[in-house]
Order: structure tokens, then C-alpha cells, then sequence
């Protein structure tokens, strides 16, 4: 091949030089380079949220670009701006990424609230005293009377049995996550004492993995990273297009599992263990993240109506390149519909809402919102895509909740200036999904905004102007941040997240209208992810994001999918409990619901109906 096939790629200001294929995008080259940039729609052009600068070089834009797009004004373009997802390098290029176009480790949350009873593990290693185990049948009748049942055991572990020579004592492994007890592993002596498990929320953006020993069900460590398949795109659906592919599901499972062994490699070094001596592994996963760690195409999801089972997926860790126990294997939490995955299941059984009398809600927030109303009678279910502003997403200056990022405003009514605080206590770069919140529910408390959403401009204040997309509110002046820019909230993005919060409110309103419920029948209120512990609840209510439930006790339950995991590791109990969880909800697919479509044109003003916001209509 010629070198005119290929084109040099350096990136500022981290100095990395990269040769693409042409026909690349900048975007293709920063990947390749293995430069994290935030790409929420996956590079489709569409979040504009991957700008960059072209330094130096020529660069064409795909055919279908329009420089009037929104996300790159005149000015903007005629000083090298560009979003790397349309921009393709015709030849040696000088790219610097802008820090607020940089996706750096984001604020994870890795906090449980839950406990557990009883340890009884799918994986446990058991003491047996033989005088000699070259008899494989006599073996496997000793391990029945032990465990009340004769496991299956493999030709690899049998050839294990005349190694132990004299030994009176051996150790065995046994598991039954696949269903039924297989012998994994036999090691001579009493190693009992250390038999440990990893309980992982796949998360689309984040992953978590708990080291759990489970003899006692301690927590022994936990580490946390971006998902490498963030590169690929940010939302489900892009995760869905390019995993359709063969090539695409290849490089998405990878990703996820070479999260899970850096995360792995590193809790072991950290507590000097062998990753031999990890025999089983539970999963809190949406669907989506689910198939893509088996290795299952995800393309059918695609399809609004799409069938999706409901039994946990389970496959030998082994066989999805994990490095644990070769003998161990991985469980899913069952998933439930395209958009309701093991990890709302998770959810479900932290809380403990299944096992209560008393109606509960639980709400799980993020790019998709999963919503249950129910007791231990009936579970009613629903997930509603609500749009990434809840994560930062689709608004001007947006962001994960990471370094830099405005997680809570406060506005004088008086002055109508902001005030705010920021994850890291460092200088802004951007405005987070629980700043996003609090912005517009203050803004219309200073009477910034109407009830319709809609800017003000009275004239009385400074920090309301004309902007390139007609009136903003500025937010942090520009010699206030760290981008160098007022950082602003334009009536576009005004308008985004009022459609977020209507789909949001909306659901939770066509559930109650087909249960018959009100607001003050709900006594239990249960907040899932990072939605239950940075946004304020008070001010997602005033927004009308989330009706008022007078006579319920709200109850945090942090990463309800971590949670899951971590329970379904320790008990088998709950692993049947996860099951039943799926099999007796019912779902409501509100793509094809009427009713929703009238509940979210109601609550498109803030707050919303009257009926599910007596008393802020009484301030």
C-alpha cells in the first residue's frame, strides 16, 4: 500500500500521533489513538459535543453536513472549529481537543445501600476427607452426601484426582450457577478459607466491580473506570447499530470485558489474591450491556416490539475471555424488555419493594428512566427514554458529571445571578445533569423563565441577553470558567429539557392512571443511580419532573445494579428472587401507549397537572 492510503493525525495537547486510513474521520483517529472524546450520539453529528480545532492541514466535511448546523457557528468555523464526527483529514493534520470536548473519569457512583441475611453463595468450596480420590465415581459420591446432589464434573478436574496423592484432606470447588453443582476445581489440603466473587455493574457509561469474599459477604475493594465501549458512542442505540455488525459486537464485547480484567487485575494486586481463586461472577447490566458482554447481536432490540427473554444469561467466564477461575462463570440479572434490563431488576431487589404490603415507586434516571409501581402482590413497570440532559446531555454546555462540572445552582431572585458549586472544587468547564436541574427550577423560581419554559426579558438584568440562538441566560461569565467562554443556558436547551422532564413525568403519570393511584397513595418512594444522591429532589419536583408524593418516605438505594449483583452473588435466594422479579412484571411499552402521549403534553409546563403538584400551585 502507498503511504497516499494513509494520513498522519497529531493531537494536541496531549502530543499523540496516530496514522489513519483515509476516508477516517477525526473522530475514527482519536479513537484509534485511544483519545476519549465525547461523542454522546455516537458520531453521528448529532450532540455536537465533539468539537475540536483543526490546527493545521486540509480537512473536508461528509456531504451531509450543513455548516448552519447549531453546533458550530460562522465565527466558531473560521477559527478552525470543527466536530471531529464530520471532519475527514486529506493530509497531515495538527488537532487540538478542546478540555471541555475531553471526556475525563467522570464522578462514579460505587455506593450500595443494602444488606443480606443470610450468605449462601452459588460458588463454595467444601472440606472432604477421603483416603484416596483415583476413583472418580466414589469421588462424586462422597461430594453427593455433602451436597445432596451428584455434580457434573469435567475430564479436565477428573485428571486432577490422582494428583492429590496421599492427602487425607482436599478442597473442592463447587458451583451451581449454571443451574445445577459442577465441580470446577479440586486442590489438595484445607483452602477453604479463600473463595472470593466479583458482583459488577456494566453501566453504558461506567463500570464498577466489587471484590466480594464470599464466605462472609464482605466487601473487600472496589475500583471503578469509564466503559471503553464509551468510544464507540455514548447512547444505546449507537451501542446497538454497531454491535449489529460482526466486526462492531466483536470490538463492543471486548471493550466491556477489557474493563472488567483491569478492574479485576487491579483489586487482586491490591489485595494480593489470584484471580484463580475468584469462582463466580454477577452482573447488573441493561440489556443492551448485557448482550454485549455475551456476545449476543444486539441488533433485534432495534425493533420496538422486540422479544426479549427473560431468563438470566449465563456463560462460562472462560468463554468470554474474563480472567478468573477457569472455571467460573458469569450470571446476568435477567432482563426484561429492550429498555428494562438486569439492572432495573437489580434495582427492584434492592429495594425490597417485592416483599412490602405498601404501594412503592422506584425511579432509576439516566439517558433511560426505569420506573415500577408495586407491592409484593403486582409489580407495573415502564422505562421512558428521557433524553441525556438528566446526564448532561443535549444541552450547549452540557456534560457528564465529572471534574469541572457545575452539579448545583442557586440564583438570588433579587439580582438574578447565579451561584453554584462544582465536582472536584475546581474552576467550571460545563453544567451537569444534577446542575441542569437545579438551573431551570431556579430559573423559574427568579421568574427567569415561565411556566412555559420560556425566557424573560425584562430588561431588569445583565445576565439575560440575545444570543446566536435568541435569548440565554449566562450562567458563569466567561472569565469565571475554565473554557474561556460564558458559559450559558439557551432557550434551545430550555426547551430540551422541559421534553426531558415531560417524558419523565409523563410516564410515572400514565402509570398511575391505569392503577388508579394518586400521590398519596404511594408510600414508598425509592431513588436509584446517581439521580437518588446528587440531584436535589426538591427541585426535580418544583421542575415537575417527579409528581409530590405527600405520604411517602423517600429512600436512596444508590447503584440499585451494583446492588443486584452484589446480592445475587452472595444468596441463591435472591438469584431465584431475580428471576421471579422478571417473570411476574408487567411491562408497558409506552412507544405504542395513547395515554402517555396525553400525559406528557400535560406535563410539558412547570410544573405540570395540578393534581400532582397541589402545593407548589399553592406558593
Amino acid at each position: 500500500m502507498g503511504n497516499e492510503e494513509f494520513v498522519s493525525i497529531l493531537f494536541k495537547p496531549m502530543n499523540r500521533e496516530v496514522i489513519v486510513r483515509r476516508g477516517s474521520t477525526l473522530l475514527d483517529a482519536a479513537r484509534e489513538a485511544g483519545i476519549r472524546i465525547e461523542n454522546i450520539c455516537g458520531g453521528k453529528g448529532q450532540c455536537g459535543k465533539c468539537r475540536v480545532i483543526l490546527n493545521k492541514g486540509e480537512a473536508n466535511l461528509l456531504p451531509e453536513y450543513d455548516l448552519r448546523m447549531k453546533f458550530i457557528s460562522k465565527r466558531d468555523f473560521s477559527e478552525g472549529y470543527r466536530l471531529a464526527c464530520r471532519t475527514l483529514p486529506l493530509n497531515e493534520c495538527e488537532v487540538t481537543i478542546p478540555i471541555e470536548s475531553l471526556t475525563s473519569h467522570p464522578k462514579i457512583l460505587a455506593h450500595t445501600e443494602t444488606s443480606l441475611e443470610e450468605v449462601d453463595p452459588s460458588s463454595k468450596k467444601i472440606l472432604v476427607k477421603v483416603p484416596s480420590f483415583s476413583d472418580r465415581q466414589y469421588f462424586l459420591t462422597m461430594l453427593r452426601q455433602e451436597i445432596g446432589e451428584t455434580p457434573k464434573i469435567s475430564d479436565e478436574v477428573s485428571r486432577k484426582l490422582p494428583l492429590l496423592g496421599r492427602e487425607s484432606y482436599a478442597t473442592v470447588t463447587v458451583t451451581e450457577t449454571s443451574g445445577q453443582p459442577e465441580v470446577i476445581d479440586v486442590e489438595a489440603g484445607d483452602k477453604t478459607n479463600r473463595n472470593y466473587g466479583l458482583a459488577i455493574d456494566l453501566g453504558t457509561t461506567t463500570v464498577v466491580v466489587y471484590l466480594v469474599d464470599l464466605l462472609n459477604g464482605e466487601i473487600l475493594d472496589r475500583a471503578s473506570e469509564l466503559n471503553k465501549q464509551i468510544i464507540y458512542g455514548e447512547e444505546l442505540i449507537s451501542r446497538i447499530e454497531y454491535g449489529a455488525k460482526e466486526e462492531g459486537l466483536k470490538k463492543l464485547q471486548k471493550a466491556a470485558v477489557d474493563c472488567i480484567n483491569d478492574l479485576t487485575a487491579t483489586l487482586v494486586s491490591r489485595n494480593y489474591l489470584k484471580v484463580e481463586e475468584i469462582t463466580d461472577i454477577s452482573v447488573g447490566g441493561n440489556t443492551v450491556m448485557n448482550h454485549l458482554l455475551a456476545g449476543i447481536n444486539p441488533g433485534y432490540l432495534e425493533t420496538a416490539k422486540a422479544e426479549v427473554s427473560r431468563k438470566p444469561i449465563v456463560r462460562k467466564a472462560i468463554d468470554l475471555w474474563i480472567r478468573v477461575h477457569a472455571g467460573a462463570y458469569a450470571y446476568c440479572l435477567p432482563n426484561m424488555s429492550r429498555f428494562f434490563g438486569g439492572d432495573a431488576i437489580g434495582d427492584v431487589l434492592a429495594s425490597g419493594m417485592c416483599n412490602s404490603e405498601e404501594v412503592s415507586l422506584l425511579v432509576d434516571l439516566g439517558t433511560n428512566g426505569e420506573i415500577v409501581f408495586g407491592n409484593r402482590d403486582w409489580l407495573f413497570s415502564c422505562s421512558v427514554a428521557s433524553g441525556p440532559a438528566f446526564e448532561g446531555g443535549g444541552v450547549k454546555f452540557g456534560m457528564r458529571a465529572m471534574t469541572g462540572g457545575i452539579e448545583h445552582v442557586k440564583i438570588d431572585p433579587a439580582t438574578k445571578k447565579a451561584s453554584h458549586t462544582v465536582i472536584g472544587d475546581s474552576s467550571p468547564r460545563g453544567i451537569c445533569g444534577s446542575g441542569i436541574i437545579d438551573a431551570v427550577a431556579e430559573m423559574f423560581l427568579a421568574g427567569i423563565i415561565d411556566f412555559t419554559g420560556k425566557i424573560r426579558d425584562e430588561g431588569r438584568t445583565p445576565h439575560v441577553r440575545e444570543g446566536g440562538e435568541g435569548l440565554e441566560y449566562v450562567l458563569v461569565p466567561a472569565e469565571e470558567n475554565e473554557i474561556g467562554r460564558d458559559i450559558v443556558i439557551t432557550q434551545k436547551d430550555l426547551d430540551y429539557v422541559l421534553d426531558s422532564k415531560a417524558s419523565l413525568c409523563g410516564a410515572v403519570a400514565t402509570l398511575m392512571e391505569k392503577l388508579k393511584l394518586s400521590i398519596n397513595d404511594v408510600k414508598h418512594l425509592y431513588l436509584a443511580g446517581a439521580f437518588s444522591y446528587y440531584t436535589d429532589l426538591r427541585n426535580a419536583v418544583k421542575l415537575g419532573a417527579l409528581p409530590e408524593f405527600p405520604r411517602a418516605e423517600v429512600t436512596p438505594i444508590g447503584n440499585g445494579a451494583l446492588a443486584g449483583a452484589y446480592l445475587t452473588l452472595l444468596s441463591r435466594k435472591k438469584r431465584r428472587e431475580a428471576e421471579e422479579i422478571a417473570e411476574r412484571m408487567l411491562y408497558i411499552d409506552l412507544l405504542l401507549d395513547n395515554d402517555f402521549f396525553k400525559e406528557y403534553e400535560a406535563a410539558l409546563y412547570i410544573p405540570g397537572k395540578r393534581e400532582l403538584f397541589p402545593t407548589i400551585y399553592k406558593i
